[in-house]
């Protein structure tokens, strides 16, 4: 069975945009808070939780890195509320997506490599690959629904991918 190489493209909002958001302070118009010592750069993505779930802050931390290339063959989707991850320091990761659909296909991935700076968001009902790390100890802030239960529906590809940086 022949595998299907993806190469990871820099991500740009407007590349990203049918998947999610790329979360990066800069991408907004600036304000000031607290008589003017902060700078704040607000609404930098679109967190969407069906009614029944609420929104849940939390950090994962990697356990051990992704060794390159990658080989996978299963994405996953959530279908009741976006998903954010958002690096606690400055770290380059990569992420391999497709548009929301019943069923997608090899084809259907696109990846993206983040400057170190920009976090994601996913659209609800995107796939996506599960997290990778590239380097142990890596930490995101995570943005997801709760409960989780229920909102993570898997897809094993019908031939599998390799994810090249």
């Amino acid at each position: 069975m022949t595998r299907r190489t993806i190469k990871a493209l820099p991500i740009t909002a407007e590349r990203f945009a049918p998947f999610g958001d790329v979360i990066v302070a800069g991408q907004v118009p600036m304000t000031t808070m607290n008589e003017a010592r902060f700078q704040q750069f607000a609404n930098l993505a679109n967190v969407d939780i069906d009614p029944a779930g609420a929104v849940s802050i939390g950090i994962v931390r990697s356990k051990s890195p992704t060794s390159f290339p990658y080989h996978f063959d299963m994405v996953e989707r959530h279908p009741l509320g976006s998903q954010a991850f958002i690096p606690l320091t400055e770290f380059v990761f990569v992420v391999v997506v497709a548009r929301p659909a019943e069923f997608v296909r090899v084809e259907d991935l696109h990846a993206f490599v983040t400057n170190g700076k920009q976090g994601v968001n996913y659209h609800r009902g995107t796939w996506h690959m599960p997290l990778i790390a590239m380097a142990e100890g890596q930490e995101f802030l995570v943005v997801d629904r709760s409960p989780a239960q229920d909102n993570c529906e898997e897809l094993i590809l019908e031939r599998p991918a390799v994810l090249e940086l």
